[in-house]
């Protein structure tokens, strides 16, 4: 569902992506870890069509990624949810549907079904001013899909729920998945990787280090420990800060 074949992105001299393939297949979970600045935003920006890459194809199920029809088979939820602060939750859902053109009618029973997943009924016809964080996330949860999307990407999707909210999300993305949807997550939780993904991509400077099942990457690496092992191992983040001898050296130095 989701193709990325040497794909660059650059701002300037500087290349936030370089040389990037990845692929996301229909009902696979796939986990896109990297350190800060290691080019995941940009590269989901490029898959939902919101940057274009400088070189290379983004296609999202056969489609270009910046195209109409890529657009009506994503749904994309970014690290900070955005409502609009005077209408309720059900009101913005209701506008969504309206957004897409889908049959109010049917979309009724759809918004009903996702109010009652994410257990919204205490809140959703409140005005969402007075929502917290993890109400707000799981309002923007549920307005992407309620077009039944065929790629969910999400970026951070966890940051400050609380464990009932993010045990919610957790499952959302697994029944997703295990229903035919392409799941792109970038997240910084290496331990949410680890319990969910089918496979694990992993970034640094816009490049992709590694990429497959935590099997496949703990063989290849050969490292049979935690993921944040083999993260910090891949990504050069088991070195010290400072090593002995320039400690020592710059001791000297001020001495």
């Amino acid at each position: 569902m989701i193709e990325l074949r040497g794909v660059t992105k650059s701002f300037g001299t500087k290349k936030a992506v370089d040389h990037l393939d990845l692929s996301v297949r229909a009902g696979e979970l796939f986990a896109f870890l990297g350190p800060n600045g290691a080019g995941k935003t940009t590269t989901i920006k490029m898959v939902c069509g919101l940057l274009r890459p400088t070189a290379g194809s983004v296609k999202v199920g056969g489609f270009p990624a910046s195209s109409a029809e890529a657009r009506q088979l994503i749904a994309y939820v970014p690290d900070q949810p955005y409502l609009y602060e005077k209408l309720t939750g059900r009101e913005f859902l209701r506008f969504v549907v309206e957004m897409y053109g889908l049959d109010p009618r049917a979309s009724t029973r759809r918004i009903n079904e996702l109010i009652e997943t994410f257990e919204m009924g205490d809140y959703v016809d409140d005005l969402s001013e007075n929502y917290s964080h993890g109400m707000k996330q799981r309002v923007v949860f549920a307005s992407a899909l309620v077009h039944d999307p065929k790629v969910l990407i999400v970026d951070e999707p966890l940051v400050g729920l609380d464990p009932r909210s993010a045990r919610i999300v957790k499952d959302l993305f697994v029944s997703q998945a295990r229903s035919g949807v392409a799941v792109l997550m970038s997240t910084h939780l290496l331990s949410i990787a680890e319990e969910l993904a089918d496979t694990i991509g992993i970034v640094d400077h816009g490049r992709m280090l590694a990429n497959g099942t935590l099997a496949e990457l703990r063989e290849r690496v050969q490292i049979h420990g935690p993921l944040e092992e083999l993260f910090l191992k891949l990504t050069g983040g088991d070195r010290p800060l400072v090593d002995g001898p320039q400690l020592v050296e710059s001791r000297d130095a001020i001495g």
